[in-house]
């Protein structure tokens, strides 16, 4: 039976299927779905990902393959490779994330009958649990086969956080009414291809070609396979063995080995009543570790060398209890809410962890889930990077290497245009190149349609925003002095290089770009793409040249020399950095109301209620408009936040600071007209959306950002996308929620001379815990409730930190505890 009958036979109702969609709630640490459902189940596998930052694999069942149904993927980070294909006439040259030679693949067969299919038999019993706290995935299944036979089947696997390159899966096996032969085939699959989003299918997708197939003694074997283009070798070794009551059980062995494939086929007898139990150890590495002389011999010794799975799985389990002890947020609030943030949390340290320093990888907007976006890497890593500097600072450093390494090819790319400075590309890969794609697939009408995304070139300001807020919270001086700073100067150079002097305003304008909102790429009906001084663009670009020119006078005088005498940097091209960063043009219309870009104001007001009515979900308005042949280039419609975004990432007074040096003005209340205007004219076409639009209504309107706080938290559990987190979860939106909880709700913001708290909780939200790294102080508790704030500092030969309450100051000392007493709730919510 192929996947598209087992799916067709077994789906449920559209009602049903979004009832299974959310899982069953058993506290905070546990994701638990009950019931065999094909409908949901790449969703499931998505989100019951076990990872370790160095590696992840899917969660699906370990006897299953791609069949319409499974999607058994597993990925390395930074292992991408390129294929070249034609569409519409144009050849197209497209780098993915590579999906590797699948680990999992362990099935059984009793007797001489059919293997194994949880599709085929008669499902009694079924429950798939992911123990968050632990990082283990549990399968229980018991069932009825042809014969009348039932059996329980107990799967239990994770990706070790304490080896890097170790993963480990165990198969209890009991046979209830019945004894007999048994046959287990346990193998690796390198025929894998990457065919897990279904906008790429007709495109290439076969990434590896299988090298070497071979049994290394009676228990191993391995594979060895290499990517097609970028020749990365990867090679995988699988170590197989049987237990009872924790002795060994005789078998008789044989290799299989396919063309792509290689398997150990197991006999062995079955006793009712005594569980047989499986265990699989496979160590996975590639040609771009660091220590070791070739992967296939790294493999091979790691297998050799691994534990049993009990032992594998206590170690790691310790080392996750270390995370969640430093990385995890204690809320006083309802049980779903306290899961959600849990999952979040986590992803996001399976994505990004310690195995992850030291790579030369960046933060892949959909994390190590899935093949959508090609595994590049985004902007998304700004709703990211506030976390892990609070909490992982060496890691984030780890990560902003990143596009430092990158930082060549952003000059060329800048140069290319006819510019000076750096300019990142929107999607990244492995070498810094521009990897957004020159068209994309409109599913709602079958059509490839040009993609302009790399217009958003506000994408350097994002990564030099990193790179500052980093040393902010860590006065890593070290960073910016000798990589940081190399950053924000060369993008600062660019965007002093793209503005152009307008003599009718007598200001710089920066033409030709795209903003985040991503609906608008073109003014209606233009030959060309590209827009007028987004609002947002300008805005950061004169940020960027403002904290340039800071850094030139904060940093160690010899270190400022040498900087500005190895980039050429002369007297003269400062002074027009400080003429650019004072007469930027930013667009105003409407009683004060920031304009989205230049000509927004002009643009058709939408029909949101007859578009409602007419397709329901209409959060992706622009696939629906080009399906009926129109665009959203017509309409003053968002995506997501656009102008909003200086709200989420700058203060009330900052960004008031910002458009002053302009000459412009903005008081609160012009701000709250601005906020209403874009929030009634966005559709929420994505899932980073509600974590903006929480973030900036924090103040403001507090049981609205909660409402979108909670829904942001339900982007992937719940898929309200319709299908999406299937590909991959949403590592921004899991991480902006976590960041809401952590900075948004909390007010901290680290400035030079205090840690500075505003506390504005939600009514539903009575408390909260956590503890930061803050500058050279570890395990920096805060405490949070609606009476009063904590914040105690471990006993250490440190100097004191001065903290700031709602405009109290007070310096904290080591091993003291400090506490403050909030406003209280019946007065106004201080300002931003």
């Amino acid at each position: 039976m192929t996947g598209e009958q087992k799916l067709s036979r077994l789906a449920p109702s559209t009602s049903e299927q979004r009832i299974l969609a959310t899982p069953e709630r058993r506290g905070p640490w546990l994701l638990v779905y009950s019931g065999w459902n094909p409908a949901q189940e790449a969703h499931r596998e998505a989100l019951c990902t076990t990872g370790n930052g160095y590696f992840a694999s899917r969660g699906a069942a370990p006897e299953s393959g791609a069949d319409g149904v499974h999607y058994p993927g597993t990925y390395v980070a930074g292992i991408f490779n390129r294929l070249r294909t034609s569409i519409a006439g144009e050849e197209i040259e497209d780098e993915s994330n590579v999906n590797i030679p699948n680990w999992l693949p362990l099935g059984f067969r009793i007797e001489a009958g059919p293997w194994f299919d949880v599709a085929e038999v008669d499902v009694l019993d079924y429950e798939q649990e992911l123990d968050l706290r632990r990082a283990l995935l549990t399968r229980r299944v018991r069932f009825r086969d042809g014969e009348g036979r039932h059996t329980r089947l107990v799967q239990r696997r994770f990706v070790s956080m304490a080896s890097t390159h170790l993963a480990a899966l165990e198969m209890t096996i009991e046979a209830e009414d019945w004894s007999g032969g048994l046959e287990i085939r346990s193998g690796i699959d390198g025929g894998v291809r990457n065919s897990g989003v279904e906008r790429y299918e007709g495109l290439p997708n076969r990434h590896l070609a299988v090298e070497e197939l071979d049994e290394l003694d009676a228990e191993t074997i391995r594979l060895r396979a290499r990517t097609t283009q970028s020749r990365i070798a990867v090679a995988e070794a699988a170590r197989t063995r049987l237990c009872r009551g924790g002795a060994p059980v005789p078998d008789e062995r044989s290799v299989a080995v396919g063309e792509d494939s290689i398997a150990h086929q197991i006999r062995c007898e079955v006793v009712a009543g005594e569980p047989l139990t499986i265990e699989k150890v496979v160590a996975i590495h590639t040609s771009r570790d660091p220590a070791i002389s070739e992967p296939a011999g790294a493999a091979r010794t790691a297998a050799a060398a691994a534990g049993s799975f009990t032992e594998l799985l206590a170690d790691h389990v310790t080392r996750w209890d270390h995370l969640w002890r430093r990385a995890g947020i204690d809320l006083d609030e309802g049980e779903r809410t306290r899961f959600a943030l849990n999952l979040h949390i986590f992803h996001i340290l399976q994505v990004v962890s310690e195995h992850t320093a030291g790579l030369d990888v960046g933060v892949p907007a959909r994390g190590l889930h899935g093949e959508a976006y090609r595994g590049h890497v985004f902007w998304d890593e700004l709703f990211l990077f506030p976390y892990l500097s609070f909490h992982f600072p060496g890691l984030a450093k780890s990560l902003l290497r990143y596009r430092h390494r990158r930082l060549p090819a952003a000059r060329r790319a800048a140069a290319a245009a006819g510019l000076a400075g750096a300019m990142f590309p929107w999607q990244s890969g492995s070498d810094g190149r521009e990897e957004t794609p020159r068209v994309h697939l409109n599913p709602k009408s079958g059509r490839w349609i040009p993609d302009n995304s790399r217009r958003q070139f506000h994408i350097s300001a994002a990564v030099a925003y990193n790179a500052i807020e980093h040393y902010r919270v860590t006065r890593d001086l070290d960073f910016i002095a000798f990589r940081g700073a190399e950053i924000v100067l060369e993008v600062a150079r660019f965007w002093s290089s793209i503005a152009d002097y307008d003599h009718a305003s007598d200001r710089y304008v920066i033409r030709g770009v795209m903003g985040p909102d991503e609906y608008h790429d073109a003014y209606p009906d233009a030959a060309q793409p590209g827009l007028d001084n987004n609002a947002y663009t300008n805005v950061m670009a004169v940020w960027v040249l403002c904290r340039a020119l800071e850094l030139l006078d904060e940093l160690p005088p010899g270190r400022a020399a040498a900087l500005v005498e190895r980039l050429e940097l002369s007297r003269v091209e400062l002074d027009h950095w400080r003429e650019v960063s004072t007469r930027m043009l930013v667009p105003f219309h409407g009683d004060g109301i920031i304009s989205q870009f230049e000509g927004y104001d002009e643009l058709e007001e939408f029909d949101w209620p007859g578009y409602r009515d007419r397709y329901g979900d209409i959060q992706r308005l622009d696939r629906i408009l080009e399906a009926e042949g129109d665009t959203p280039n017509r309409y003053k419609v968002s995506k997501q936040p656009d102008v909003l975004m200086l709200l989420f990432l700058f203060t009330s007074a900052e960004l008031r600071s910002l458009l002053q040096r302009l000459g412009y003005s903005l008081d609160d209340a012009a701000i709250a007209r601005t906020v209403e205007y874009y929030s009634r004219r966005t559709s929420h076409g994505s899932t980073l959306s509600r974590v903006v639009g929480s973030w900036v209504l924090a103040r403001a309107d507090r049981a609205a950002s909660w409402a979108l706080f909670r829904e942001a938290l339900e982007s992937d559990i719940s898929d309200i996308q319709g299908g999406t987190t299937a590909e991959g979860i949403h590592l921004g939106a899991m991480a902006g929620t976590v960041d809401l909880i952590q900075r948004g709700y909390t007010g901290i913001e680290p400035r030079a001379d205090a840690l500075v708290f505003s506390p504005s909780l939600p009514d539903e939200l009575r408390g909260m815990s956590f503890s930061i790294h803050y500058r050279d102080h570890w395990d920096v508790r805060v405490s949070i409730d609606r009476r009063a704030i904590r914040i105690s500092l471990p006993d250490s030969d440190l100097g004191p930190i001065t903290v700031e309450v709602d405009g109290r100051r007070a310096p904290v000392r080591p091993g003291e505890t400090y506490e403050a007493e909030l406003w209280r709730a019946d007065r106004p919510p201080t300002g931003a």
